[in-house]
C-alpha cells in the first residue's frame, strides 16, 4: 500500500486509498501539473514481476487511453516509478455497481435499462474502436453522484483475459462468456454475454450461476442453460426477460451481433415492456454430424469406395505447380494456376465426324417435313440451312402458343362475367365490396388495439399504476403539485380520459403535495390528548402521539408539548407530534444550566440526561444569535427522565445585523431528525443548503438518520435553511422537510 504524501513521477500525490481490487489497488490522487484530482489505480505486486502480462498490459492502456465517452471512466496516463506500475484514470464520485445493488436488493426495470443502455453505449464507442474489454461485470461499472453509469478498467482486462480464471479475482468467472471459460477466441459478444449477466444481477439481486470454486462457476457457463430471470422477479416484463436471455445464450452466433442492436432493444422495452419483439435465432441442425454405415466403413477400409468417373465430372478445382519465368528477366520463379477437371463443358467443341446435338435437333425437325431432294452443300452453307429451319420451326411454335394464351384469356375473362351475372353460381364480390370488408377488417383489427384512459384523478399511485397496468398502458411519474386532494393522490394526467388510445401507449400523471395553505399550531399544553387531537383534525393536520414521557408539572393523559411548537408554521396535511404525559415517573434527574450555551451544546447535554430538548426562538438584543437565553425546567431542578426542557435561543435582530469576523470558516455541525415516515433503513435522499442566492448540494445518496451535517457556508452568513429531499429509485422527489441551522465562525 502507497502512504499518503507518496509521488508518482513527481507529478501525481496519493491522497487516500479508495478500493481494492483483484489486480490493484486504487487511490485518490491529485494530478500537480493539471491541478486537477484523479484516481491512480497501482498494479499488485504478482503482476509487477509478470513481464509478460505488464507487456501487454502497457499496449492495452495505452489503446483505452484514446478512449473519450461519457460512460467510459477515461485513462489519462499509464507509467512506471521505482518498480511501481499504475494507470492515471478519471475520478468519479460514487460507488460501483456491485455495491448499489447490494444496498438496494435489486432494481427497477426502468433503472436496471438505463443503467444498461449506459454501458451498452460505452461498450459500442469501445468496439468500434476495436477495443474489447473482456472483463464486464458490476466491480467495473461506476455510478457516480449524478446517477452516470460508467464503465471502468479498459485495458487491465483485456490484458488479464487469458488468465482470467486463474489469476482474477472470484468475481470475473460469474460473468464470463463460455468461450472465454474454455479459453477460446471472444470478441464483442463476450462482451454482450457478460453484459446480459450483469443485467441479469441488477434485475433479480443476483447471478444465475455461483458455487465454491472458478472452475465449478466456469462448467456450469458451459454446460447449464441460465435460469429465466423471472424465477426470481415474477413480474419482470417479458421483453426484459427475453433481452437477457438473448444475450446470454451458449452459442455467440445466437446472441446480438453488435451493441447497437441490444440498446435498439433496450429502448424499445422502456415503450413496448410486454412486446414480443426480440428474436432469437434458432439453432441450425442441418449441418449435424453424420454417422456412417457399417457398409460405407467397410468399403472405406477395403478401399473399394467408386472411383473418379470423367463422365460426371462438374469442374472440381485442382493446382499445378510449374517453374516459368514471371519478370521478364529469364530468372525462374515457381508458380501455381487453377484448373478444372476436363468435363468437354469447358472446351472448345471439336469436329469429331458424327453429328452433333444440332444435327441431330435438325434431322428430326426434318423427319416431320415433306421429304424433299437435299443436295450436299458445303458445311458453311450446311449450317446457313440449319439455321434458317430452326428460326421458322421457333417462330410457328410462337404462333401457336400465342393463340392458346388468347383462348385462355377468353375463357377466363367469360366465366368471371358468368360469375358476376349469376350464370356460375354465387354472384362475385365487387371491388366496392371487397374494400369494405378489408376495412371492416382493419378497422376490427384497429379496435382491438384501442383502449380508452380511464379517469386516474382522485387515485393514490399504486392505483393509478394498477389500472393503467390492467389495460396494458405504461404509467410515468412527472412529480408533484399543491392541490387541495390529500398528499399522494393523482391531480393530473397527460392524456384525458376518455381519449381512445393504442396499447402500449405511455400516460404522464403528477400527484398532489398536499394543501400549500399556511397554518398555525395551537398552544396545546396542558390539553387533554382527545381535545388535542380534534384541534388538529380540524385544521386539517394529520397527527402522531409519543407517550414514551414524563412530567412533573403535566397530568398523566395531557399534552406536555407539541412538535412543531406552538405557533409554529405548517402546511395542510402536514404531521404534528403531540407528546402526552405519563405523569411523574422515572428516576429523577437534575436539569443542567444551559443558558449562555450554543443551541447544540444545550441540545446534547440535556439529550444526554434522558431529556427532551425543544427550542423556540426570540430576538434578544446584544446576546450573540444561537445562544441559549433561558429555559423553562430552572437549573438544578429535579424532573423525571423523558421530561421535556423547552429553551429560548437569541434569534438576530432585523434591525441589528452586524458581522463580527469572516475570518475563518463558517461551519454548521448538527443532528437532522428523520424525514417523516423513516423506518430506521437505509433511505436515497438529496441533501442542500441554501444561504440567500446561493444553493449547495451537500449530499445525495442512500443513508440512515439521524443524519450529523458537516458544512461550510458563505462568511459571514449565520444561518441557513438545509432541504432533505427523499428520492425514490428513479431518482424522483417524494417528499421534503426542512431545517434552520446555524453557522459559527470558527476564526472567533
Amino acid at each position: 500500500m502507497l502512504k499518503s504524501g507518496t509521488f508518482l513521477q513527481n507529478r501525481y500525490e496519493i491522497i487516500s486509498c479508495i478500493g481494492s481490487g483483484g489486480m490493484a489497488d486504487v487511490y485518490k490522487a491529485k494530478d500537480h501539473k493539471l491541478n486537477r484530482n484523479v484516481a491512480v489505480k497501482v498494479l499488485k505486486q504478482e503482476f509487477r514481476d509478470d513481464k509478460t502480462f505488464l507487456s501487454k498490459f502497457r499496449i492495452e492502456a495505452q489503446s483505452a487511453a484514446g478512449l473519450s465517452h461519457p460512460n467510459i471512466v477515461n485513462v489519462y496516463d499509464v507509467g512506471e516509478d521505482h518498480g511501481i506500475n499504475f494507470i492515471v484514470m478519471e475520478l468519479v464520485e460514487g460507488i460501483t455497481l456491485k455495491t448499489y445493488i447490494g444496498k438496494k436488493g435489486r432494481l427497477s426495470v426502468r433503472e436496471a435499462t438505463s443503467i444498461a443502455m449506459q454501458v451498452a453505449t460505452g461498450l459500442e464507442a469501445a468496439h468500434n474502436n476495436g477495443i474489447i474489454h473482456r472483463d464486464v461485470k458490476p466491480q467495473n461499472i461506476l455510478i457516480s453522484m449524478d446517477g452516470k453509469a460508467k464503465i471502468a478498467d479498459f485495458g487491465i482486462a483485456r490484458a488479464a483475459s487469458s488468465n482470467t480464471i486463474n489469476s482474477s479475482v472470484m468475481g470475473s468467472v460469474h460473468y464470463s462468456s463460455p468461450e472465454q471459460s474454455r479459453g477460446g477466441y471472444s470478441d464483442a459478444k463476450s462482451d454482450i454475454y457478460s453484459m446480459g449477466i450483469t443485467m441479469y444481477e441488477m434485475v433479480t439481486g443476483k447471478v444465475p450461476f455461483d458455487g465454491d470454486t472458478t472452475v465449478e462457476i466456469a462448467l456450469r457457463h458451459l454446460q447449464e442453460e441460465i435460469p429465466s430471470p423471472r424465477k426470481y422477479t415474477p413480474d419482470l416484463p417479458f421483453s426484459t426477460e427475453q433481452i437477457i436471455l438473448k444475450c446470454t445464450q451458449k452459442s455467440p452466433d445466437r446472441r446480438y451481433a453488435r451493441m447497437s442492436e441490444l440498446i435498439r432493444d433496450l429502448k424499445e422495452s422502456l415503450v413496448n415492456p410486454n412486446g414480443n419483439f426480440v428474436v432469437i435465432p434458432m439453432v441450425d441442425r442441418k449441418a449435424q454430424t453424420h454417422r456412417m454405415t457399417e457398409s460405407e466403413m467397410r468399403m472405406i477400409k477395403n478401399g473399394s469406395l467408386p472411383s473418379y468417373d470423367r463422365s460426371i465430372s462438374t469442374g472440381a478445382a485442382g493446382r499445378v505447380e510449374e517453374n516459368g519465368s514471371v519478370s521478364g528477366d529469364g530468372r525462374q520463379y515457381g508458380y501455381g494456376s487453377t484448373y478444372y477437371e476436363n468435363t468437354g463443358y469447358q472446351n472448345p467443341r471439336q469436329d469429331t465426324g458424327q453429328d452433333d446435338y444440332l444435327d441431330d435437333l435438325e434431322s428430326y425437325l426434318e423427319e416431320e417435313e415433306e421429304p424433299a431432294p437435299r443436295k450436299k452443300y458445303p458445311s458453311s452453307r450446311k449450317s446457313g440451312r440449319r439455321k434458317k429451319t430452326m428460326s421458322s420451326r421457333l417462330e410457328h411454335m410462337v404462333t401457336i402458343l400465342s393463340i392458346l394464351a388468347a383462348v385462355t384469356a377468353g375463357l377466363i375473362l367469360l366465366w368471371i362475367a358468368g360469375r358476376a351475372i349469376g350464370l356460375f353460381g354465387r354472384r362475385t364480390t365487387n371491388a366496392t365490396e371487397i374494400s369494405q370488408s378489408g376495412n371492416d377488417t382493419a378497422a376490427r383489427q384497429e379496435t382491438e388495439e384501442m383502449v380508452v384512459v380511464p379517469d386516474l384523478t382522485g387515485l393514490e399511485e399504486e392505483e393509478a399504476r394498477k389500472e393503467l397496468k390492467d389495460l396494458q398502458l405504461g404509467a410515468k411519474y412527472q412529480g408533484e403539485d399543491p392541490s387541495e386532494l390529500p398528499k399522494g393522490q393523482v391531480i393530473w394526467q397527460d392524456v384525458s380520459a376518455g381519449t381512445r388510445i393504442r396499447k402500449n401507449t405511455m400516460i404522464g400523471y403528477r400527484l398532489s403535495s398536499g394543501s400549500q395553505t399556511t397554518l398555525t399550531v395551537p398552544n396545546l399544553e396542558n390539553v387533554s390528548e382527545e381535545e388535542a387531537e380534534n384541534a388538529l383534525t380540524s385544521l386539517g393536520l394529520l397527527l402522531s402521539v409519543d407517550t414514551s414521557r414524563y412530567s412533573e408539572t403535566v397530568q398523566e393523559g395531557y399534552v406536555i408539548t407539541t412538535n412543531p411548537g406552538p405557533s409554529s408554521s405548517v402546511n395542510a396535511g402536514d404531521t404534528v407530534t403531540i407528546y402526552v404525559s405519563q405523569g411523574q415517573g422515572g428516576s429523577p434527574i437534575t436539569v443542567p444550566d444551559v443558558t449562555g450555551k450554543y443551541y447544540e451544546d444545550a441540545q446534547k447535554a440535556l439529550t444526554d440526561l434522558g431529556l427532551y430538548c425543544f427550542m423556540t426562538e426570540e430576538e434578544e438584543t446584544g446576546v450573540e444569535p444561537g445562544l441559549v437565553i433561558s429555559q423553562d425546567q430552572p437549573a438544578g431542578s429535579s424532573v423525571a427522565t423523558g421530561s421535556a426542557v423547552t429553551i429560548v435561543v437569541s434569534k438576530r435582530a432585523q434591525e441589528d445585523i452586524t458581522i463580527l469576523s469572516q475570518e475563518g470558516s463558517w461551519t454548521c455541525n448538527v443532528q437532522l431528525g428523520a424525514p417523516e415516515g423513516y423506518d430506521g433503513a437505509m433511505i436515497n435522499v438529496r441533501i442542500v443548503l441554501i444561504q440567500g442566492d446561493v444553493t449547495t448540494e451537500l449530499f445525495e445518496g442512500y443513508t440512515v438518520f439521524p443524519y450529523f451535517l458537516n458544512a461550510e457556508g458563505i462568511p459571514g452568513e449565520d444561518t441557513g435553511t438545509v432541504y432533505v429531499y427523499t428520492l425514490d429509485d428513479e431518482g424522483q422527489v417524494t417528499g421534503s422537510v426542512a431545517y434552520e441551522v446555524p453557522f459559527t465562525n470558527s476564526g472567533e
